[in-house]
């Protein structure tokens, strides 16, 4: 397996790395009542499920963001074979912007590629950006181009290790989720949206990438948080002993939007529990769903 793969998949909760951005893209064939309902929804999913401002949005020493620095860009993600530098994604015209059109943009978004062709590097989770929606996509799109200007110069991520020429096949047209499906929609939110099976599922040496087939959601996947401290995915499957199983809806939601777990010990980033207290009830009912539809699977982690 390609190390690139074993990167792809090495971290969480990033979104749209390397990516430059335009509030003088050409418009788009919506109306303006169309226009304003994806940025409604891409005001809902940015600030809860999709959380792209967990990683484009530098916090402080007190782990709070930084006010006026909202996608900005400046984290710094330092692994064994690359150096990863979260690019400002705002529409500052010198550090953070280019003449991308929609298209382009969200072709970077689900496919890793900018519109030069060269391809963008990890720590993007193109794996499960892919089957984000068409509107959903779009929607992100208009919330990033609504965003405040931010004049932040963040540098170039470094790579040990060649790049792909491509993650997949390109990406055609995706349909909206079916939210009259309560599970398949939680699976969507837990996949494409949040990305949160990346984070929750541990990682297999033998393929070198998470062990989505045998171990999906298990937890153990390692991460360095705040001050370097080695924070543990939690297995988040309905396993009595090991995973949320044993749990009732109230606690797995209070676990999600408030980052506290029944014992009331408090969760950890790079859980974005402050960007998931805002989902609405039915997003939440229907993640909690979908979880509780996943295959038990027996791991201690904490």
């Amino acid at each position: 397996m390609p190390l690139w793969k074993y990167n792809l998949n090495r971290l969480c909760g990033l979104a749209l790395v390397g990516l430059a951005i335009t509030l003088f893209a050409p418009k788009t064939a919506f109306a303006d009542s169309d226009e304003q309902s994806l940025l409604e929804r891409g005001t809902y999913l940015m600030n809860s499920i999709v959380a792209c401002g967990n990683c484009h949005t530098l916090r402080g020493t007190d782990g709070r963001q930084i006010d006026g620095m909202e996608l900005a860009g400046g984290f710094v993600i330092e692994e064994a074979m690359f150096t990863a530098v979260v690019p400002n994604i705002t529409p500052d015209v010198a550090t953070g912007v280019g003449g991308w059109s929609d298209d382009e943009l969200i072709r970077a978004i689900r496919e890793g590629i900018r519109p030069d062709g060269t391809v963008i590097g990890p720590i993007m989770a193109f794996g499960f950006y892919r089957n984000l929606s068409d509107t959903d996509a779009r929607a992100i799109v208009a919330y990033i181009r609504s965003v405040p200007a931010v004049s932040n110069a963040t540098g170039a991520s470094e790579y040990k290790f060649m790049l792909p020429p491509a993650y997949g096949p390109p990406v055609g047209s995706v349909p909206d989720p079916d939210r009259s499906d309560k599970v398949a929609y939680g699976a969507y939110l837990a996949g494409p949206a949040g990305h949160c099976l990346e984070c929750h599922t541990p990682f297999n040496p033998a393929v070198m990438r998470p062990d989505y087939e045998n171990r999906l959601g298990a937890g153990g996947f390692q991460f360095t948080g705040p001050g370097g401290a080695i924070v543990v995915s939690a297995n988040i499957t309905p396993d009595m002993e090991t995973g949320i199983g044993g749990w009732t809806d109230d606690e797995i939601k209070n676990a999600i939007t408030q980052g506290v777990r029944p014992d009331g010990a408090r969760l950890n980033p790079p859980m974005a529990f402050d960007y998931y207290a805002r989902m609405n009830a039915e997003d939440v009912g229907a993640l909690i769903a979908y979880l509780r539809s996943m295959k038990p699977i027996k791991n201690a982690v904490r």
